[in-house]
């Protein structure tokens, strides 16, 4: 697999690479990252051959989109993809003392999925970023608003698309039922699946997965290793976020030996096993360091010899029916 190759999202005229930079860290994911890091690292990636960038507004209340625009300002606009998110906007308030973003400022987000919310969402993320135009845009966890998203935010991604504003209409969560649903109303030319296909859950294969295949919709990959689990499986490792229970981090660790017997890191295996699927156009990975983007490049560079998927799944590790890179 060549990770800087680029492919095209659904019928699009938007490609991505196959490895993308998840911009969630830079925003003081959990602990500050400090302007000059967060520059750093998208510097980093953009060295290796990454050319696909994810944001949010909920990344740090902006400021992901404000440290990616400084990252990007003197990249040529045409030679990266860039993606981010509706449905939640920023407006002044008191942060949550339990908030995970450890550099918010006096700013909280509000859930809007009306057409109005999108229009004036997307205006802000551009400012933020500092471009004119936004290639995804993805409408982010609908998960309690899926009449709204439905039935307001997604005929106004239609109408940018249609318009020229954005190139990709996307919506990404982290469970697979509901962007099956999204994806048959026939809208929508991507999908980001977080958490919900990876060496350990591949529950998205029940449903997005072939759906999404049937009807040439392309699926961007995130959360490949669980949130650290797959990174790293060490007692106290966490698994979507939380700690991970212990039969969860003993069947990552039995992971491990059998990509040891190769001399594959298992952060390799788990980066690129996402991409052994058709549908699967691209994964991200969050990355929030310099060392980290040189780790995420050099993993997904790492060839993994047939032998080991199929000691994985002679070992009950993974369904033979799975397909494999």
């Amino acid at each position: 697999m060549d990770p800087f190759a680029r492919v095209s999202l659904g019928g699009t005229d938007v490609t991505v690479t196959r490895l993308g930079m998840g911009l969630a860290p830079i925003g003081g994911l959990y602990s500050a990252v400090g302007d000059r890091t967060a520059v750093a690292a998208v510097d980093e990636a953009w060295q290796r051959g990454v050319r696909f960038f994810d944001t949010a507004p909920l990344y740090g209340a902006g400021l992901s989109e404000r440290r990616a625009g400084t990252a990007l300002r003197e990249r040529p606009r045409d030679c990266y993809t860039l993606a981010t998110k509706v449905g939640r906007r920023l407006a002044p308030g008191r942060p949550d003392p339990a908030d995970i973003w450890a550099e918010a400022d006096e700013t909280v987000l509000t859930w809007d999925f009306s057409a109005d919310g999108v229009y004036s969402s997307l205006h802000e993320s551009r400012e933020r970023l500092g471009v004119d135009r936004i290639d995804i845009l993805h409408l982010h966890d609908p998960d309690d608003h899926f009449e709204a998203a439905a039935g307001e935010a997604l005929p106004a991604l239609v109408r940018l698309r249609r318009e020229g504003v954005i190139g990709a209409v996307s919506a990404g969560m982290n469970r697979s039922a509901m962007l099956t649903a999204f994806a048959r109303t026939g809208q929508f030319d991507c999908f980001l699946l977080a958490g919900r296909y990876s060496l350990l859950d591949q529950s998205g294969l029940a449903d997005l997965l072939p759906e999404c295949g049937r009807r040439g919709v392309s699926v961007i990959v995130g959360g490949v290793y669980n949130s650290g689990v797959l990174a790293d499986p060490v007692p106290g490792a966490t698994y979507d976020y939380r700690p991970a229970a212990p039969n969860v981090v003993a069947r990552a660790q039995a992971m491990e030996r059998l990509c040891e017997r190769y001399d594959v890191p298992l952060r390799a295996a788990a980066l690129q096993f996402p991409l052994g699927h058709p549908a699967v156009a691209s994964v991200l990975v969050g990355m929030r360091s310099p060392e980290e983007a040189a780790d995420a490049a050099a993993m997904a560079s790492v060839k993994i010899p047939g032998g080991l998927w199929r000691d994985l799944v002679a070992a009950w590790l993974l369904d033979p029916e799975v397909p494999v890179p």
